[in-house]
């Protein structure tokens, strides 16, 4: 069942586009634009071909899910299959089925909308060109991590995301963006190394590096210690990226001095591409041995959960001058622990609450990253005590528009029923509730009261926030440190109306204002509001919090698609 039909041929093309054009895009961004193409300067030029490809890549991909069979989405569709170095049998394999499907499409859409937000609101930092072939290459290789059917293409496109971010981080960030860059690659890069090994492990023992093929085995030829060696090396790995606690540290850093939108990819997509890595991998090839780790994944998972919200809880009280960005950040600890538990399962439910809670953390982290970069941007700090201050924030008074979407996205990522944060949370409870054959009951349902402790811990933070930034706390001046909080700006005239956006060349954070007695807010109107949602804002924050309720009233639309792929996949290939 398709809701177009489209020939074989077409199919392999448009997923070969998807993972190969913005490769090809990162490459033109870097030459001399066409004269005909430079617009008012390149810096807007480069940063319109950024919006292109990065749309066109869009298109490409929905076109694609439109030809999916979704009658069969268990079915490896879409299939290019070369023959690339005999010798070791590594092939050019590309497939896409219901699992890797919603996660193309998450990471095309995420790509598009952070291109069209760079275009109107271009990060501080170096020219334009740079920053747009990065953004790029990041597309590409996340593209390729989803798409790629092979062990050792696999890593390659695992791999080929982390320059990329790290020079996003390094040299468009702001604080301490260099320590932060450098951990994240250093983290990443050691738990990449201990991660080939094990790939490398199962296909010298198996004697292929082909993803389908080895799942099909099922594990069945690697040797118990094989798959127990390979799990644990592959798995830490794979754990680094993901993050799990207590190899979570290099998050917050990275995502309080990243960008804007280096923060929303970095949550919104390649945080997913660890949890991936279990499911596609670890799970179906060796079985064994997750089945020999899985209680101690569900255990640190759950510690991650607690421990996460524990964090945000201490960075959101009063006077602990906690950063509203790295309080988001250490919530992705907590809410990617749900994700880790649901795999610890190695249930139908436990696997299919994991991948929509995938897909549902990417749309809602990534809205919650975007809404808080607009408030540092206007503000001038993310510094939740000035925020909440006697002449703070106060969203709902001062910019209406953008205090709701804050208030719905924190709702949202709490786990409010109805949108699509709550199934995930509770397909992964449930499925801990009832384990694999094999798996300690007793452990997980513990693991379950733990997790759903933390649930409220989760909503307890987030109202917490909504209540400081979005309402404001009433205290006295005195009591804000000096330098802190705007005063009544002075009357001006020639005010810009807030719906007016701004476009590439007018419109630059890279001498962010801090507000203080001797200036107003940044984008301050002259009653003393702030300026609510504009139109460019509207366009790339909208398909977010549409799909998040989407998701959340009709997750049919996403279960239908994993569903099956996960049945197949935990019973070895065979339905």
């Amino acid at each position: 069942m398709t809701v177009i039909d489209i020939s074989p041929s077409v199919m392999q093309f448009l997923l070969a586009f998807v993972v190969l054009a913005p490769l090809l895009g990162a490459v033109a961004a870097l030459l001399p634009a066409p004269p005909g193409l430079q617009g008012k300067n390149p810096d807007q030029a480069v940063l319109r071909h950024g919006v292109t490809v990065t749309g066109a890549v869009l298109i490409a991909a929905i076109v694609l899910a439109a030809g999916f069979d979704h009658g069969n989405p268990a079915t490896m569709q879409a299939t290019t299959d070369i023959s690339w170095i005999p010798a070791l049998d590594v092939r050019i394999h590309l497939g896409v089925d219901g699992i890797s499907l919603p996660l193309l499409l998450l990471t095309a859409l995420l790509t598009f909308l952070c291109a069209l937000y760079s275009y109107f609101k271009p990060p501080a930092g170096p020219a334009p060109k740079a920053f747009v072939a990065l953004v790029l290459v990041l597309q590409s290789g996340t593209l390729a991590t989803f798409a790629v059917l092979d062990l050792l293409l696999f890593f390659l496109a695992f791999e080929m995301v982390l320059i990329p971010m790290y020079f996003l981080i390094a040299r468009w960030g702001s604080g301490q963006q260099q320590f932060a860059a450098w951990k994240f690659i250093l983290y990443t890069l050691l738990g990449s190394v201990v991660m080939l090994l094990g790939l490398l492990l199962i296909g010298l023992k198996s004697g292929t590096f082909d993803m389908v093929a080895l799942a099909t085995d099922n594990g069945r030829g690697l040797t118990a210690s094989v798959q127990v060696i390979a799990v644990l090396a592959i798995g830490l790995g794979l754990a680094v990226k993901t993050p799990m606690w207590p190899l979570h540290s290099w998050l917050p850093d990275a995502h309080t001095a990243a960008p804007t939108v280096g923060s929303v990819l970095l949550a919104g997509v390649l945080l997913k591409m660890g949890t991936y890595g279990f499911v596609r991998i670890l799970l179906p090839i060796a079985p064994d041995g997750m089945h020999t780790f899985a209680p101690y994944l569900a255990a640190f998972a759950v510690v991650g959960i607690v421990y996460g919200s524990l964090a945000c809880l201490a960075l959101a009280r009063t006077g602990a001058r906690g950063d509203l960005k790295r309080l988001i950040a250490y919530s992705s600890v907590g809410h990617m622990g749900f994700v880790l538990l649901g795999i610890a399962t190695m249930t139908p439910a436990g696997v299919n609450g994991a991948l929509f809670a995938n897909v549902a953390h990417g749309l809602i982290t990534g809205l919650l990253f975007f809404l808080v970069g607009a408030v540092k941007d206007r503000y001038g700090t993310a510094d939740l005590d000035t925020l909440a201050g006697a002449t703070g924030a106060a969203l709902y008074g001062r910019a209406p528009r953008l205090g709701a979407l804050l208030a719905f996205a924190a709702v949202a990522s709490l786990g409010l029923p109805g949108l699509a944060g709550f199934w995930g949370e509770m397909l992964t409870l449930f499925g801990a509730y009832s384990p694999a054959e094999g798996l300690s009951r007793p452990a997980f349902r513990t693991f379950v009261a733990i997790g759903a402790f933390g649930t409220l811990l989760t909503a307890a933070y987030m109202l917490i926030v909504i209540r400081r930034v979005c309402m404001g706390e009433h205290a006295p001046l005195s009591s804000l440190p000096p330098g802190t909080g705007p005063v009544p700006p002075p009357a001006t005239t020639g005010a810009r109306p807030a719906s007016t956006p701004r476009p590439a060349e007018a419109v630059s954070d890279k001498q962010p204002v801090e507000a203080g007695p001797d200036r107003q807010p940044a984008d301050a109107l002259p009653d003393g509001r702030l300026a609510d949602i504009q139109t460019y804002e509207a366009a790339a924050w909208t398909p977010l919090a549409a799909l998040t309720v989407l998701a959340g009233l009709w997750p049919a639309v996403l279960l239908g698609l994993t569903d099956p792929a996960v049945q197949k996949l935990l019973a070895g290939g065979k339905q």
